[in-house]
C-alpha cells in the first residue's frame, strides 16, 4: 500500500471528530461530563430488551435499569437520542414525569431514593433509530441486504453514544456489573449480542434470542446484529481453562470463515502472553459478521474485513508485515483487553483504548513472527502520523483528540519497551496493568502513574510530551572530528529522554536535555545513527 494514502480508519475518525472541533454545546456537556443527575446513582445491571422489525427500519422495547443511591437525588438524567421516542419511564408500578432537553431526559422520582438502596426504573422506548452513515465511525443501525436479499443488520456506536439506539446512562464512567440482552427478530433471522446465549424463544413469526452478560460491560460495547447466520463454534484452552468461541457469519462465507477465523486462537495465544488472561471468560468469544469493517462489542467482536489478511487486503505499515494477519481480528479483539477490560472514563483519553490496541498489533507479531518483525511493522506505521492535533482530547464534552492516538500512541509505548532494555519487565508491566485495572474504568493520569510507577521512572515529561503536544522531539547534533555534540529541541520542559545510537557501528547510550553536550571519542567519528525504535525526528546542524 502506497505509504501517502491515509487509512481509512484514520482518515474516518479524523474528520468526526474534527467536524466538532471547539464548538462545544449544552448537550455536548450535558452527553460528556458526570452531571449532578447522573452523579448520585451507580449502574448495576440493564434488562435491555429491543424488537427490531427490518423491513419498517424499526425498533421498540425496554430497558430495566438497577441501581444503587450514592447520595440524594431525585432527578435522574436517562439519554436516548432523537429520532429515537422515550415513551414513557416507570418505577414499582407507578408511571414518572420526566423533562426532555435533547439527548438527555430527566426522570422526577416519586419515591424516596434512599441513600445505599438498590431501585430499578423501566424505560420504554420506540422510533426509527439513526442509519449508519460510514460505519463504524458514524455509526447507528446498519440496514443492509446479504447477496441472498435477506436482511443484514448491525450496530455500531462508539463516540456516537448507545443512545443513538437505546436509553442508558450513557457516559463511559459507570458501567452495569452485568446485562441481560433480549433480541427479538423475524423468525428466518438470527439475533446475536453481547455474552452467552441462554435460550430461544419462538413466537408465531419472530425469534426472541435471551444473551447474558456476566461481566461490566461499557454502553458501546453493547451490539444487535440480526441475519441468517450459520453458526460454527470450538474452545481455546486458555490461561483461565476452557473459553469458548462462536463465530456467526453468511452461510456463503463458512468455507471461507472456518479457514481465517482459524487466526482467533492466534491472536489468543499471543495476546494472553502478553496482557494476560482473556478478560471475559464467563460470557466466551465471538465473531460475528457484519456489513460494515468491524468493531470492537465486547465478547462480540464485529468483523467485516472480507476474509483477508491486512487492512481490507492493505498492509497499513508498507513492510510486508501486515499481510501476515487479519487486521480486524487482532485489532478489534486487542481491544477485549484495552476497551473492554481496561476502559477510558472520559472520551478524551481514548488513547488509552486506541494506543494500546495499535501496539497489540506489532505484539502479536512480536510472538509469532519475532522482535524484528514486529519493531520494522509498528515503525512502518509512522507516516500515518499527522500531528494535527494532541492525542488527548478536551474533558467533560464528549470529544476525543488526535487520531494520531493509533499509530503515534503505538510508537510511544514502543519507545517506552526500548527505555527498559527488559523485556521481561516490560510484559510484566502489561500483564499488570489488566491486572490492577480489571474490569474498571480509568483516566490518562492513573495509567500514567501506573507505568512511571512500575518502570520506576518518572515519565511525567515522557507522557506531557507525546500526549499532550503535536511536537516530535528533535535530537539535533554536530560532528567535529572526534567530538559528538548533541541536544534535544522541540521539547516540552524537563524531556531528557535516553536515546540509544550507534557511532561507528558501536552502540552507545546518549541523554540528551535542551542544553548542549558533548562527547570526546578517540578517533573522529564517522558515522551517527539514533536507533530507529525511537520515535524521534533527527538534525544534523552545522558546526559553528
Amino acid at each position: 500500500m502506497n505509504k501517502q494514502i491515509i487509512p481509512l480508519l484514520l482518515l474516518c475518525l479524523s474528520t468526526s471528530l474534527k467536524a466538532q472541533q471547539y464548538r462545544f454545546t449544552q448537550q455536548d456537556s450535558l452527553r460528556g461530563s458526570i452531571t449532578p443527575e447522573r452523579a448520585w446513582w451507580d449502574l448495576r445491571h440493564y434488562d435491555l430488551r429491543v424488537n427490531i422489525d427490518p423491513d419498517e427500519k424499526y425498533i421498540s422495547g425496554s430497558n430495566a435499569i438497577r441501581y444503587t443511591v450514592l447520595s440524594e437525588g431525585q432527578s435522574l438524567q436517562l439519554d436516548l437520542q432523537p429520532p429515537m421516542k422515550l415513551k414513557t419511564v416507570a418505577q414499582g408500578g407507578e408511571e414518572l414525569s420526566f423533562e426532555t432537553r435533547g439527548n438527555a431526559h430527566f426522570i422526577q422520582m416519586q419515591q424516596p431514593q434512599r441513600i445505599g438502596e438498590t431501585y430499578t426504573i423501566t424505560a420504554y422506548f420506540e422510533g426509527h433509530p439513526k442509519a449508519a452513515a460510514n460505519a463504524p465511525w458514524d455509526g447507528g443501525f446498519s440496514w443492509e441486504k446479504d447477496p441472498e436479499g435477506n436482511a443484514f443488520v448491525a450496530t455500531s456506536c462508539q463516540g456516537l453514544g448507545a443512545s443513538v439506539w437505546w436509553p442508558n446512562k450513557d457516559h463511559m464512567y459507570d458501567e452495569v456489573d452485568s446485562m441481560a440482552i433480549r433480541l427479538t427478530v423475524p423468525k428466518n433471522l438470527v439475533g446475536v449480542a453481547n455474552g452467552q446465549l441462554k435460550g430461544v424463544t419462538e413466537g408465531d413469526t419472530t425469534k426472541t434470542y435471551h444473551w447474558y452478560v456476566e461481566n461490566p460491560i461499557n454502553n458501546y460495547g453493547v451490539n444487535a446484529n440480526l441475519a441468517e447466520y450459520a453458526h460454527f463454534d470450538s474452545v481455546y484452552a486458555g490461561e483461565k481453562g476452557s473459553l469458548p468461541l462462536d463465530y456467526y457469519v453468511l452461510p456463503q462465507n463458512l468455507e471461507k470463515a472456518r479457514q481465517q477465523f482459524e487466526q482467533v486462537p492466534l491472536m489468543l495465544e499471543a495476546f494472553e502472553y502478553w496482557f494476560g488472561p482473556y478478560p471475559f471468560y464467563e460470557d466466551g468469544f465471538k465473531l460475528v459478521e457484519v456489513p460494515y469493517l468491524g468493531m470492537e462489542h465486547q465478547s462480540s467482536v464485529t468483523y467485516g474485513n472480507g476474509y483477508q489478511n491486512g487492512y481490507l487486503g492493505y498492509d497499513l505499515s508498507g513492510t510486508g508485515w501486515g499481510l501476515k494477519f487479519d487486521f480486524i481480528i487482532i485489532h478489534e479483539a486487542g481491544h477485549e483487553w484495552f476497551a473492554n477490560n481496561i476502559t477510558y472514563r472520559d472520551i478524551a483519553d481514548m488513547w488509552i483504548h486506541e494506543g494500546f490496541t495499535a501496539y497489540s498489533e506489532n505484539l502479536y507479531l512480536d510472538y509469532h513472527f519475532g522482535k524484528e518483525a514486529a519493531a520494522e511493522y509498528v515503525v512502518g506505521t509512522r507516516p500515518h502520523i499527522r500531528n494535527d492535533r494532541p492525542v488527548i482530547g478536551p474533558y467533560g464534552v464528549n470529544q476525543a483528540g488526535s487520531g494520531d492516538m493509533y499509530y503515534k500512541g503505538a510508537n510511544m509505548l514502543h519507545t517506552l519497551r526500548q527505555l527498559l532494555e527488559d523485556d521481561a519487565l516490560w510484559r510484566k508491566i502489561l500483564r499488570g496493568l489488566n491486572e490492577t485495572f480489571y474490569h474498571q474504568t480509568v483516566t490518562t493520569e492513573q495509567v500514567e502513574n501506573y507505568l512511571s510507577q512500575a518502570t520506576g521512572k518518572d515519565l511525567s515529561a515522557f507522557f506531557n510530551q507525546y500526549l499532550r503536544t503535536t511536537n516530535v522531539p528533535t535530537l539535533e547534533y554536530r560532528i567535529t572530528g572526534p567530538r559528538l555534540e548533541f541536544r534535544y529541541t522541540n521539547i516540552v520542559q524537563d524531556f531528557d529522554m535516553p536515546v540509544r545510537a550507534t557511532l561507528d557501528a558501536r552502540e552507545i547510550w546518549l541523554f540528551p536535555n535542551a542544553e548542549w553536550q558533548s562527547r570526546e571519542y578517540a578517533v573522529p567519528v564517522k558515522e551517527f545513527v539514533v536507533d530507529r525504535n525511537f520515535y524521534i525526528d533527527t538534525r544534523n546542524v552545522a558546526a559553528p
